[in-house]
């Protein structure tokens, strides 16, 4: 069994519909710019994280694709399951876990500045802590990782506010915790008003 595979990156997705993508978003540069912008974050997160020692887990918010932009030979492909964020992606770390590996780290799909070797870190991170925490700036966090299953983390949260990422610290304060470097995630229009990458999407 080659090393990689006791490592599991999963990767949350929302199925890019017109409409339903980066809606906070689309209030200031409406649904179709959105839809451009969250496609763009979708092909990055690809490309970052194909590049990962890892084996991969693709989990999309309505329904599996095929021949989409991840690949079925390297990526596996879940329904993600249960009523709000929290009880989704428990039910993804306990797939992992129950599937043998070892070390499960958790991204979303709407980081630009997200880098390989940030992920790289933070599975090498969980050879001396029990959990890798990547806060993002508005109080979330953008990864998460474990080497075994804490689920007070996954409940009792209300997803998408400044809290989140306290409350999870504070179910964690018995055990040894990693922070990474603070990243921003793109969810408003001042998150890539004056990012250069983003500039294409706004004249």
């Amino acid at each position: 069994m080659n090393s990689n595979s006791k490592n599991l990156l999963l990767i949350f997705t929302r199925n890019p519909e017109l409409g339903k993508a980066k809606t906070r978003l689309a209030k200031t540069v409406g649904d179709e710019t959105a839809l451009e912008i969250y496609k763009f974050l979708l092909e990055k997160t690809r490309e970052v994280s194909s590049k990962v020692t890892a084996d991969k887990a693709v989990y999309y918010s309505v329904k599996v694709r095929s021949n989409d932009i991840w690949d079925e030979n390297s990526c596996q492909k879940h329904q993600q399951v249960g009523e709000d964020l929290g009880i989704r992606m428990l039910h993804a770390f306990k797939n992992g876990f129950d599937a043998g590996y070892q070390k499960v780290l958790i991204i979303g799909s709407d980081l630009y500045d997200l880098t390989s070797e940030i992920i790289e870190n933070a599975f090498i991170e969980l050879d001396t802590n029990d959990v890798v925490i990547g806060p993002a700036e508005d109080g979330g966090y953008y990864l998460l990782g474990m080497n075994s299953l804490h689920t007070a983390v996954f409940k009792n949260k209300e997803w998408g506010t400044s809290s989140v990422r306290k409350e999870t610290l504070e179910d964690l304060k018995d055990k040894k915790v990693h922070l990474l470097q603070e990243l921003n995630d793109v969810d408003v229009f001042e998150d890539i008003e004056h990012h250069p990458a983003f500039q294409q999407f706004l004249n």
